[in-house]
């Protein structure tokens, strides 16, 4: 037995070793995906037990978006209401904005069931910084505005299924009548939703004056700050309404990332005040549904060696 422990620890020894040559730098890493993107382990096998150790050896792979990319398909998909349908005679753009409960758990099970891993703008700044790689099947999961259902419907959805996601919140409307409260903005960033900026009361940024909107970005950043404690980066045009000054004053109050409502799916970090999203209409279907996810950005499989102290 002890010629089997001494050929598998050769064994483990040489693996290490291939690694180091085959995996380009920065390739070459460990990978512990979080709670949230626990999926992403495909395969994990005891690999072997040193002689007269008790730690065991176990081959984690995990497929990757390496880093390196400047641009990369990641679909952002643009939420507003979860909850019961309005009547499309009584209010046809309330239906346009809705997404049933029924469709939604629908929606995330299909992400879950298919291997796509929701990330949020943090994990795209990383990407893009090359200090991390993404997940394969990336998918940023966003809501405009912060209605309640945000907090009631959709936050305990996206937690069953450990998903993270992006809130853009009207700062006046908070703890408004259908709408979130500040203590609800505070629980959500503390467990997996990125809070970003949607002004201060849904203005159109594109028809105000350069003041007006330095005013709007400014002061809802602030407020959000101020709230949740930390930096507040991203945002969201409302309506999606945005030209060139626009951008100029967003970049010049401190955001990095702002979302706009023309369709597409491949992003950079040269574009991203002007990156596109994927709107999820009221009776949408599955099939559109999938197909507005767009192409899967090719990945790679990354192999790391883990070692476990082996029981008793």
């Amino acid at each position: 037995m002890t010629g089997v422990f001494v050929r598998r620890a050769a064994a483990a020894a040489a693996f290490l070793t291939a690694c180091a040559l085959v995996l380009p730098v920065g390739d070459s890493i460990d990978v512990v995906p979080q709670a949230s993107q626990s999926t992403a382990l495909e395969r994990q096998a005891p690999f072997g037990m040193a002689a007269g150790s008790d730690h065991e050896f176990f081959l984690t792979h995990t497929r990757v978006i390496p880093i390196g990319r400047r641009a990369i398909s990641v679909p952002i998909l643009m939420y507003h209401y979860i909850r019961p349908a309005p009547s499309t005679r009584r209010d046809l753009l309330g239906f346009n904005l809705t997404v049933t409960p029924a469709n939604f758990i629908a929606q995330m099970d299909w992400l879950a069931s298919h291997g796509y891993h929701p990330v949020d703008f943090n994990d795209l700044r990383d990407y893009f910084a090359r200090r991390a790689p993404l997940p394969s099947k990336p998918v940023v999961i966003t809501f405009d505005d912060g209605y309640r259902d945000l907090y009631t419907t959709a936050y305990p959805i996206l937690r069953t299924y450990g998903f993270k996601a992006v809130a853009y919140i009207v700062t006046s409307f908070v703890g408004q009548p259908r709408y979130v409260t500040a203590a609800q903005v505070v629980e959500m960033d503390r467990n997996g939703i990125e809070i970003a900026s949607h002004t201060v009361d849904h203005a159109d940024l594109a028809r105000t004056s350069v003041y007006w909107a330095t005013y709007e970005l400014r002061a809802s950043r602030a407020w959000l700050q101020q709230l949740v404690g930390h930096p507040v980066v991203d945002f969201a045009y409302p309506s999606g309404k945005f030209d060139a000054a626009v951008v100029s004053v967003l970049q010049a109050t401190g955001y990095d990332t702002a979302v706009t409502e023309i369709g597409g799916t491949v992003h950079s970090r040269a574009d991203r005040y002007t990156w596109t999203r994927e709107r999820v209409g009221g009776g949408e279907s599955m099939s559109d549904f999938i197909h507005n996810l767009g192409p899967v950005e090719p990945t790679i499989d990354i192999t790391a060696v883990r070692t476990d102290v082996g029981a008793a």
